[in-house]
């Protein structure tokens, strides 16, 4: 859920600018939001994202079936591109 809508209870246009960033990043990744919950060293997928993102290891985040074997650097700027779209929604 949107962080505006959680705490105050508003829904708008931007909720779901980061309902879709948050929906591109799971599809990237291959991994649900909530499957990072309970986790102790991460609050979310975001968070974990944004960690890789910061630390340069973005690629550790893509599922192995979204990075096939025969993907080109072509394939591979469009993932990352993806994956930038996706933190700026959120």
């Amino acid at each position: 859920m949107p962080p505006e809508y959680v705490m105050q209870g508003q829904f708008s246009e931007k909720s779901d600018v980061f309902s879709f960033g948050v929906l591109l990043l799971e599809v990237v990744s291959g991994r649900k939001n909530t499957s990072f919950y309970n986790n102790q060293y991460e609050l979310s997928l975001l968070g974990y994202v944004w960690k890789l993102w910061n630390e340069g290891n973005i690629w550790s985040l893509v599922d192995k079936v979204v990075l096939e074997p025969k993907s080109n650097s072509k394939n591979e700027k469009e993932i990352k591109k993806c994956i930038h779209i996706g933190l700026l929604c959120v």
